[in-house]
């Protein structure tokens, strides 16, 4: 992440004011062709000044689904238009799903947020090597949660856009032995995916399952979400109902374009695709209001959702404000997403299958238009 993205979540969501259960139920009130009409006009709009092929959000309000929508093509070749079932990168947004799934850990009793990673004491012990550095030992749950491990931050050092052919297990050690932390672990915020990825590894280890199917069983399965999955790296392991991604940033310029990516490695901290449904879906589920049931216990979410010390701008996984509102922003090549809970009871998404300068916080905003174009909403 670049110092631009840094900003975009700092910034992002400041407009404005458990047992397994099925997705949210009962036909939303009618839409007023006014209101329908502006929607599309707001999204066409967006998506004509960052040329963006296609468009999907959804929108929830106290617990019920009020808006699924569509716009443009899911692929410029074959003009097929995108619907509310076709699946996209979500990149940075698979953190909250990754914090969900953490706190699911806590509590079943298996974990603790100050518990250590690694060393004698921790969590991972030495299953990625025995030379460990002081600040290495000193990171705990927490840390990663938060991004204040000390380092491993996105920028041009990413280790997670660095030795592509490498799997988990010697990135983590290749990382630990010659990238050391620049900070004592927390004292600085300073934003990684590399942080999540080890998290990804702390949830195989706990629940002895691959990190996807462990998501699965104690997130998704919970939100009656049944869609999502890992991306694939290539345009051939495209999955069904995907679309195309299309980049027309510097990234391009720079050598990244969408299907240059080990995209499947980023698992825990940038790899799922999913519909925009089912992204609200799952925020619904954690949101902290009543309906529909949460899967985490209320003082879990409080936890979750509570500002940190070193950055009050970021919680557990989430974005946050004193509104308070929720976000999480995700961007990589050929892709742009955003999901929101805000204070007043709506949760929303939104995806697109192109990625361009100063298309992230265009995004936000957005959705803040066509959430407030309808009144009923309150947003």
């Amino acid at each position: 992440m670049n110092r631009s993205r840094r900003a975009f979540v700092r910034t992002l969501g400041l407009a404005g004011a458990a047992g397994v259960v099925t997705p949210s139920l009962g036909a939303p009130p009618p839409l007023e062709p006014s209101e329908r009409q502006a929607i599309a006009t707001i999204a066409r709009e967006f998506m004509e000044r960052f040329k963006v092929p296609g468009l999907s959000v959804a929108i929830a309000r106290e617990g019920k689904m009020v808006l699924t929508e569509g716009f443009g093509v899911a692929d410029v070749e074959t003009k097929v238009p995108v619907t509310p079932e076709h699946l996209f990168r979500i990149a940075s947004v698979s953190k909250p799903f990754t914090s969900a799934a953490v706190f699911s850990l806590i509590e079943q009793g298996g974990l603790a947020l100050d518990d250590l990673i690694f060393g004698e004491k921790g969590r991972l012990g030495f299953d990625f090597g025995r030379a460990l550095p002081e600040r290495v030992r000193e990171i705990t749950v927490h840390h990663l949660l938060m991004h204040t491990c000390g380092g491993w931050t996105n920028d041009g050092t990413d280790p997670m856009f660095r030795h592509p052919a490498m799997n988990h297990r010697e990135l983590i050690e290749w990382t630990i032995k010659n990238q050391p932390l620049t900070q004592k672990p927390g004292t600085k915020y300073a934003y990684s995916n590399f942080g999540y990825c080890i998290l990804g590894r702390l949830i195989e280890k706990l629940t002895g399952l691959p990190y996807a199917q462990a998501v699965r069983r104690d997130v998704l399965a919970k939100c009656g979400v049944t869609t999502m999955r890992i991306a694939g790296n290539t345009l051939a392991e495209r999955a069904k109902m995907e679309v195309t991604y299309y980049a027309h940033d510097l990234s391009v310029l720079l050598g990244a374009h969408p299907y240059s990516m080990n995209v499947a490695r980023m698992d825990s901290h940038g790899g799922w695709i999913a519909t925009a449904r089912d992204l609200v879906e799952f925020a619904m589920r954690v949101d902290g209001f009543p309906n529909p049931p949460d899967i985490l216990r209320a003082d879990t979410i409080k936890t979750m959702a509570a500002p940190g010390t070193v950055n009050p701008g970021y919680a557990c996984g989430w974005a946050v404000n004193k509104v308070p509102n929720w976000w999480h922003g995700g961007s990589l090549p050929g892709t742009t997403s955003i999901l929101v809970r805000t204070a007043r009871g709506l949760c929303w998404a939104a995806l697109a299958n192109a990625r361009a300068e100063g298309i992230d916080l265009a995004l936000d905003r957005m959705m803040w238009k066509i959430a407030g174009a309808v009144p009923a909403w309150k947003a």
